[in-house]
């Protein structure tokens, strides 16, 4: 097909494109912003034409000090800025080394939202051209930090904030948004955030820090992207008590009056953004974030990062990890620390890749999987007492007390820790685990860094060498007899830019577990020889854009695939289109 991102000639408007050829599945770029080549020129619209002081105002169109002479004249700033007009490649610098001198990470953290909501532009180009630096500060592990102390570090809202207060007018609060056309939405209740609980409302940190990755590492346009949160109370008693708390005073609703509010939430999301705007479950609790993921998956675009972006991102760095240590995914045994979101959405999506490899039923496939929870080893004798989602892991064994006989009995070939508390592969694990392994894959997933199961030196350390290592946070390289280590980061981000646009320029209506196993393929192939000889088995952060557009290629297609693409006809190079589908934040020139 013929592309929408086709050259304009040299005379002609962005303003004269038709306005209807839109990227599929979402928002139609109205003023031709977005598909206009960085040397043509853009008008500024909010609700008129922004100029003067309002100009230098508005996070999406101001330059700061970088107003050519022209524009300068042509919206009154002449007087509002000084004279010395800096590339932006010059104010980028500036900026780097002014938050390199920051010693606290938080300081760092509140340096870059100040930035975003200033200059929306510079702020996207500082995350994509350090992404590696930039990364755990706008995310895990410094995130988790800023939610805690939101309500003291709060200066200017992000996002919507919908509490109890709001029910039965959530439709006029979404409309209260002043972006009309939305694509991807990332929504929390606060109860469950990272590994440090319940923070309430001040769990906004999260929405607001996933959607800047979907912007700067997957390419969506950061006002097609609208942070929610969900205020239903919380139960953490310290901040109740806490007089810069910025949510409801009060213990969560629950039950009838909880269900009732999201579905509200979920009615008018549909009702107001239409069919094929993405909804992303965020840091729910587990007993709400599975029922709403199985309620609202059939009649809604919905996907949980949570339980199937960990699961994509996980079986991606195993199935790479197995190029290093030989073996078939069906000849592994796996054991989990952690019976949770993460760690039975995981399971799940190893279970359902097995079976595809193998033609093996699922019921089959999953008995190579074992999960520990804070009882022992899940057991069929156990069945009656477990939580619904935890029943397809209860196998024949005998009663196995804790996470050490565990893995003496299973002698797994993988252990996975996804239970959000730290120092739980201790020495004696690591080592029992070495002891039947010759290269024993270990992955500590725990958000944050102080949650993560355990530390890369102590894994190497331990298994003499001898793991292949991922943790969910990052970790700096470890040196061990003379040779150094590169920890891998099996962090989401790798997933779920790509997987997000996959869905929306395919205009996608529904999430199929097919798609995320296709993310998980994308991801893994994408880990080169380089790479390997590092020992790593994820691709560095550094090229996740490129990584995204083979994910959101193979998404696409497999969407395709699966008849639920609304956008026809198909694009023949989705990943080309993917790329050129991709928000950049260079500046543009005003007339």
């Amino acid at each position: 097909m013929e592309s929408t991102f086709k050259e304009i000639g040299d005379r002609q408007s962005v303003l004269d494109l038709d306005p209807k050829s839109a990227v599929g599945g979402g928002v139609e770029d109205v003023y031709g912003e977005d598909r206009a080549t960085e040397d043509q020129l853009v008008t500024p619209w909010t609700f008129s034409v922004a100029s003067g002081y309002s100009l230098l105002r508005d996070p999406q169109y101001n330059k700061g000090l970088a107003f050519t002479e022209k524009e300068r004249d042509a919206h009154y700033l002449r007087g509002l800025l000084p004279p010395i007009i800096l590339s932006q490649q010059l104010q980028e610098k500036k900026l780097m080394q002014n938050i390199r001198q920051y010693q606290v990470p938080l300081q760092k953290y509140i340096s870059l939202m100040e930035l975003q909501e200033r200059n929306e532009r510079l702020f996207y180009k500082l995350l994509i051209d350090n992404v590696e630096e930039l990364l755990p500060v706008v995310y895990t592990p410094t995130v988790g930090e800023a939610c805690q102390k939101y309500g003291s570090i709060f200066k200017r809202p992000q996002g919507l904030y919908i509490s109890l207060k709001e029910k039965g007018k959530i439709l006029e609060v979404l409309k209260n948004w002043p972006e009309r056309t939305i694509q991807a939405i990332v929504v929390t209740d606060g109860e469950r955030i990272l590994g440090l609980g319940d923070l309430g409302c001040q769990g906004m940190g999260i929405p607001v820090g996933k959607l800047s990755l979907y912007t700067a590492l997957g390419g969506l346009r950061p006002s097609a992207c609208l942070p929610i949160t969900i205020d239903v109370g919380t139960n953490n008693e310290q901040l109740l008590k806490n007089e810069f708390y910025i949510g409801l005073r009060q213990r969560r609703a629950t039950g009838k009056e909880y269900y009732e509010l999201l579905h509200e939430f979920m009615s008018a999301v549909k009702q107001n953004y239409g069919e094929k705007v993405l909804i992303q479950f965020e840091d729910f609790a587990n007993h709400n974030a599975f029922e709403l993921l199985a309620k609202y998956r059939t009649t809604h675009l919905v996907f949980n990062d949570d339980i199937q972006g960990t699961a994509s991102v996980v079986l991606a760095g195993v199935v790479a990890a197995l190029k290093l240590v030989g073996g078939a995914l069906a000849e592994q045994k796996f054991l989990f620390l952690g019976a949770g979101e993460a760690g039975t959405g995981i399971a799940e999506l190893i279970a359902l890749e097995i079976s595809k490899q193998t033609k093996a039923p699922l019921e089959e496939t999953r008995k190579k999987i074992w999960l520990v929870d804070s009882k022992g080893l899940i057991v069929s004798s156990r069945k009656d007492s477990l939580q619904n989602f935890k029943k397809p892991w209860a196998h024949e064994h005998e009663p196995v007390k804790d996470l050490l006989d565990a893995v003496k009995v299973m002698k797994p070939t993988i252990l996975i820790g996804s239970s959000g508390v730290g120092k739980t592969f201790t020495k004696e694990v690591v080592e029992a685990l070495s002891s039947c392994n010759d290269k024993p894959i270990i992955m500590a997933l725990s958000n944050p860094t102080s949650q993560s199961e355990c530390t890369a030196e102590e894994a190497y350390t331990w298994s003499k060498g001898r793991a292949i290592f991922a943790s969910g946070s990052p970790f700096d390289p470890v040196e061990y007899n003379g040779k150094t280590y590169v920890p891998g980061q099996s962090n989401n981000a790798y997933i779920f830019p790509g997987f997000g646009l996959g869905l929306i320029i395919s205009g996608a209506i529904r999430v199929h577990d097919e798609m995320l196993l296709a993310a998980s393929e994308a991801l893994a192939s994408q880990v080169t020889k380089e790479n390997f000889d590092k020992g790593l088995i994820y691709p560095p952060f550094s090229t996740i854009r490129k990584i995204s557009a083979h994910i959101a290629a193979n998404v696409a297609a497999k969407a395709y695939e699966l008849g639920v693409a609304t956008r026809l006809p198909r694009p023949k190079d989705l990943v080309k289109y993917a790329e050129n589908c991709m928000y950049t934040p260079v500046y543009r020139n005003y007339r």
